[in-house]
């Protein structure tokens, strides 16, 4: 197989907070084949509670996901890394169909193989009900915050 992702492994801290804006950037696309092919064939994940493997489960999770987590904006920093694995902190913004809105917080452990594919991602989630004047992430980061951490509240 030749495709890959760079940066490779093993990661120092810039090609680590590359790897993590490059992910944010994607997935705030919305676009579940974009962002499944950053992952192996045969990825597995769990997030929250579910188990998914390989891209074609990635594209339904994420279709489905994003058909109920609407208007989604995400920002993700990186929390740690060393040799094929970085570890991130997440929050994200959404509303649901009645329009109510959520804040969701989660660490990440991503672990890649040598050509820069995520070959596993554990996720751990917890979602906030918040008002929508309490919101604070409005669409994909722009340039002038890229490495800017949010508050934890």
């Amino acid at each position: 197989m030749s495709e890959s992702r760079p940066p490779f492994p093993p990661f120092t801290e810039e090609t680590a907070l590359q790897k993590v804006q490059v992910a944010e950037d994607a997935w705030n696309t919305r676009d579940p084949h974009r962002v499944a092919a950053a992952y192996t064939p045969d990825s597995a994940w769990r997030n929250r509670n579910l188990f998914v493997t390989g891209r074609e489960e990635i594209v339904r999770f994420l279709t489905a996901k994003w058909e109920r987590e609407l208007d989604y904006a995400l920002r993700k920093n990186l929390w740690g890394f060393h040799g094929n694995r970085i570890a991130v902190r997440f929050q994200y913004e959404w509303h649901d169909a009645a329009g109510q809105w959520w804040r969701s917080y989660g660490n990440e452990l991503w672990q890649f193989d040598p050509r820069g594919l995520m070959e596993r991602r554990e996720a751990s989630i917890d979602d906030l009900r918040i008002d929508a004047a309490d919101r604070r992430i409005f669409g994909p980061r722009p340039e002038a915050e890229r490495g800017v951490e949010l508050p934890l509240r």
